[in-house]
């Protein structure tokens, strides 16, 4: 039995996302920050996003990453699948399930999302990770990845 109370079925919706775990040569992470025009504007998140209708989650990552940060990536295993729901602003129950990649390699110049949901990507260690307004996915992976 669901816990979640009934709602109206125009008032929910459900997203699929791939994000990747990227990493440096110095055992960087890289997180992209949510654009001032997100609800959660200033939060940092792991490079990915949605799956588009009929895209294999593996190209989700690969679309997404090149968009918001300019790399070109190789997809390795899916290491986890979280899923959350919270309110938007315009009241809907948005359920996420969110698949978490190990990216195997990349290759590229790190540059930020031009006009995009993102507004900034950059490295950092999983200490400076810890201190940052991260969101609450990104919480969870990077104690687990420590």
């Amino acid at each position: 039995m669901s816990t979640i109370a009934a709602m109206p079925a125009e008032r929910q919706r459900q997203r699929i996302a791939a994000y990747g775990i990227v990493r440096d040569d110095d055992d960087r992470l890289l997180l992209a920050r949510a654009a001032p025009l997100l609800s959660l504007r200033g939060r940092w998140f792991l490079p990915g996003g949605g799956v588009q209708h009929g895209e294999k989650p593996e190209d989700s990552l690969r679309r997404e990453i090149a968009e918001e940060a300019g790399l070109t990536v190789v997809p390795g295993a899916l290491i986890d699948v979280l899923s959350d729901v919270r309110t938007i602003p315009d009241g809907t129950s948005l359920h996420t399930v969110r698949l978490i990649y190990e990216v195997a390699s990349w290759h590229g110049s790190l540059r930020p999302e031009l006009d995009g949901t993102t507004d900034a990507v950059e490295w950092f260690s999983l200490d400076e990770a810890r201190e940052l307004p991260l969101a609450r996915y990104v919480e969870i992976m990077v104690r687990r990845i420590s």
